[in-house]
């Protein structure tokens, strides 16, 4: 790209700058005309910003990024004016074009740092969606963190030509069939679905110039690489993609180089670790113990809303009754739960007429509420890296939060796993260490198998493959 102009399929074309929200001035098809801030002006606006000392540490104005005066403006109209670290490093580079790798916790305002410049892209380059396509694609690993971009971004385009499609599991596929048969300029999608519309001939990529992958450590996580190589293969290979994750395990690197040209990597935290205004604790105590120790400690805050994460489905079902009749108003969602009864339980906790909610990592991902104090780690997880995107649920927006775990001795290996992603211990509230245990069972072992030590080594990588399968059908 030089001067104002892009590259589209292998041309070089005018980049064409017009307002994205709020109705603009438009030509005689009412798509909009051009804004006067060219690429090039934005970068010299940015740069004069970091000249005058608006660097790493200091807070630059949206408006001095260069971002559309009426988007600006919508941002104002919500009472955002400041960007968060991770918008502040991120968005000056994607407004240029170039592919951009963002590292930072969750609720550090990641949305927005990929969603401002895409809608930006959009604007720029003007044209009707053709049927069936999508001109930006954003992939993302759940339901409900499809539901929070599209949710997000939305009010941005309001009364704007720019229209934001989402495709999930758990939904209609003809009813998804039959809007994008109009076509989308953003299409927000789960990996699995948006294969089987692909399959379907629903929908075409060959026209999506933007890629955007969100939450991209979460979906090699649960099994999507395949899925994501499936998708790349079919979009244009001028593009630019912005990858955007809270950790960065290896498999990242491969993701990177395969999808990303030349990217700027933007890092706001070391990956792995927590929010700083997250206070950590670790209780020790047996298995038979939890239960009874989380009524104790929710008794204590039964006014703060707090999120509970089990392993699988079936636990996290048996403690939400267990909470109810504790007296808790207590909601749980995991893959066993409809879309429509997922949605709900989050409404309701939103709304605070539920204040327990009991959840799954894969169902939990893409929560985006503020008022959450507190998340328990009832069962510790698998992969240390999930324990780092839990506890990101608490601490939204720049508010404390307070992150509690449970290691019974069992435990005590995934507790090491995530001391060593954490790059340090957590706090210990109450028990003592289970220095030098082993765990006493198998995490995919049967009940009462006793410590496990004789279990056939055939079983654990069943035990792996299940969770990836499910999640696959979760998502």
């Amino acid at each position: 790209m030089t001067g104002s102009r892009r590259k589209v399929s292998g041309k070089s074309v005018p980049i064409i700058t017009r307002g994205v929200l709020g109705p603009p001035p438009t030509d005689q098809s009412g798509r909009g005309v051009a804004d006067p801030l060219t690429r090039s002006q934005r970068r010299t606006q940015f740069d004069e910003a970091s000249a005058t000392g608006a660097r790493k540490d200091t807070v630059i104005t949206f408006d001095k990024m260069g971002l559309p005066k009426r988007l600006v403006t919508r941002l104002a109209e919500a009472g955002i004016t400041e960007p968060t670290p991770i918008q502040a490093r991120a968005i000056p580079p994607a407004l240029e074009g170039r592919d951009v790798i963002g590292l930072a916790q969750t609720g550090t305002g990641k949305t927005a740092a990929f969603g401002l410049p895409l809608l930006t892209a959009l604007a720029e380059n003007r044209g009707k969606p053709t049927p069936k396509t999508a001109r930006a694609l954003v992939l993302a690993p759940t339901r409900e963190l499809v539901k929070q971009i599209a949710e997000s971004l939305r009010p941005l385009v309001a009364g704007t030509p720019v229209s934001v499609e989402t495709v999930v599991g758990g939904a209609s596929l003809s009813a998804q069939e039959k809007r994008m048969a109009r076509g989308a300029d953003l299409l927000v999608a789960t990996p699995g679905r948006l294969i089987d519309l692909m399959g379907r001939g629903a929908v075409v990529l060959a026209e999506t110039r933007f890629l955007v992958l969100d939450e991209a450590d979460q979906m090699l996580d649960m099994g999507f690489i395949h899925a994501l190589r499936r998708i790349a293969a079919k979009l244009p290979k001028e593009r630019q993609t912005m990858l955007f994750s809270a950790t960065m395990p290896k498999q990242m690197d491969e993701i990177a180089a395969s999808y990303l040209s030349n990217p700027v990597r933007v890092e706001v935290s070391p990956p792995g670790t927590a929010v700083d205004k997250i206070t950590q604790s670790v209780h020790f105590l047996e298995k038979a113990e939890k239960t009874g120790r989380l009524i104790e400690l929710l008794d204590g805050h039964r006014d703060d809303r707090a999120i509970v994460f089990g392993r699988t489905k079936h636990g996290a079902e048996r403690l939400s009754k267990q909470l109810e009749r504790a007296g808790f108003a207590t909601a749980s969602i995991h893959g066993n739960k409809s879309q429509g009864q997922r949605d709900r339980a989050i409404k309701a906790f939103r709304a605070g007429d539920v204040r327990v909610l009991v959840a799954t990592d894969v169902a939990a991902r893409g929560i985006d509420i503020p008022e959450v104090r507190h998340v328990y780690n009832f069962d510790l997880p698998n992969v240390p890296d999930n324990y780092v995107h839990r506890i990101g649920r608490t601490a939204r927006a720049g508010a404390d939060g307070a992150a509690i775990a449970f290691c019974a001795p069992e435990e005590i290996s995934e507790l090491r796993a995530i001391h060593k992603v954490m790059g340090t211990a957590i706090p210990v509230a109450s028990g003592t260490p289970w220095e030098g245990l082993e765990p006493k069972q198998s995490r995919g072992g049967p009940r009462g198998a006793g410590k496990g030590a004789g279990k056939p080594a055939a079983a654990k990588p069943r035990a792996r493959r299940r969770p990836r399968n499910k999640n696959r059908a979760a998502a």
